[in-house]
């Protein structure tokens, strides 16, 4: 007679390579090793979500689960900057369009850019992926900045929320001012040129001494590298550094947008490179892992996404994973080389090839 074993005794024993057996700051590369093959998506299904319009661009996608349906937040750019839009799936694999969450703000410091990106979803691998609440509210950080173009001008972190309902289409309320910006007095020399994007987990308050956790990119100058730090805060509202230094960086070129999900009691950081020297693409998606979300330690062998299609030929970068249902879908922002910009998947599993293509 075969005995049923509870779904959470079963992940967990799927997990326990994951355990450290005392703590430390570094993950051994056997670990790291295994998380490679846990998350791998060798299967590329190809485009999922394109821009209308052939001048457009779509970009960074969130996705989430909400009342037996799957959404994605992503950002669009058209020719004056980022704005924040939803779509919805059934499958993961087919994609609507449902509207904008946060357009353009008049005159106000992020009239120009307000790319945003869901923030405290259930991270944990295999998990419900549903948007957590603050307050009453969901909430999202987001890009901000004046300046028109892609990614123009000196680039800030607001934040924004709702007391709406998350899958329907509607505006966000954001704040008069950035929550953060490379002006701060706590600011590091390697962010005080412009920040770029930020992913906002509910965390355990033990490891780094607040509820919320942000990991953001940034860089010191306008030709120097990006690499990815960390803040703090108590109520969203208000931020400040948890170190004047980055938590994970390269020599060179960008190490950025972080996505973090929870393994046992391992934490994957997904990220994408770009620009490294020694590298025969541009843009690339990796991991690194962590044990009190503070000390990471980098996956050194094969990257998870690179360029390979006709679609993703210049960069394939950007990631967003989540697991569902025994799948690994590896959700990206595919640019080919006409700099044409959408949305891509891979997955674990065969699922067969996209029919969508760049308009």
């Amino acid at each position: 007679m075969k005995r049923r074993i509870p779904a959470g005794l079963a992940l967990a024993a799927a997990l326990s390579f994951l355990q450290p057996a005392t703590a430390q700051q570094s993950v051994p590369q056997e670990t790291m090793k295994k998380v490679y093959e846990t998350v791998k998506t060798p299967y590329k299904y190809g485009l999922v979500l394109v821009p209308e319009r052939d001048e457009d661009m779509v970009d960074s996608p969130t996705v989430f689960r909400e009342k037996g349906k799957w959404y994605m937040t992503y950002v669009l750019f058209d020719s004056t900057g980022y704005e924040t839009w939803l779509a919805e799936s059934d499958d993961l694999l087919k994609w609507n369009t449902l509207g904008p969450i946060l357009s353009f703000a008049g005159g106000s410091w992020d009239s120009a850019q307000r790319g945003g990106y869901l923030a405290l979803q259930d991270y944990r691998w295999g998990g419900s992926y549903r948007a957590g609440k603050y307050d009453g509210r969901y909430w999202l950080s987001y890009i901000g900045g004046a300046t028109q173009g892609y990614e123009a001008g000196m680039l800030n972190v607001g934040m924004a929320r709702t007391g709406g309902k998350i899958a329907r289409p509607h505006e966000w309320e954001g704040f008069d001012d950035p929550v953060m910006t490379p002006a701060d007095p706590d600011a590091g020399p390697w962010e005080r040129y412009t920040l770029y994007k930020s992913s906002v987990i509910r965390a355990p308050k033990r490891l780094l001494g607040a509820p919320f956790v942000m990991y953001y990119n940034a860089k010191g100058s306008a030709d120097g590298k990006e690499s990815i730090g960390i803040a703090l805060s108590d109520d969203l509202k208000t931020w400040r550094r948890y170190s004047d230094r980055p938590v994970l960086e390269h020599p060179e070129g960008i190490t950025g947008d972080a996505q973090i999900q929870k393994m046992g009691d391992l934490y994957v950081m997904f990220y994408f490179g770009a620009f490294w020297k020694g590298k025969p693409y541009a843009a690339f998606n990796r991991f690194a892992c962590s044990y009190d979300l503070a000390h990471w330690t980098d996956w050194t062998g094969d990257d998870l996404i690179v360029p390979s299609e006709s679609y993703d030929n210049l960069f394939a970068h950007k990631s967003f994973v989540v697991k569902y249902k025994g799948v690994v879908y590896h959700f990206y922002c595919a640019v080919n080389g006409h700099d044409r910009r959408g949305i891509a998947v891979a997955t674990s599993r065969d699922m067969g090839r996209s029919s969508l293509q760049f308009r």
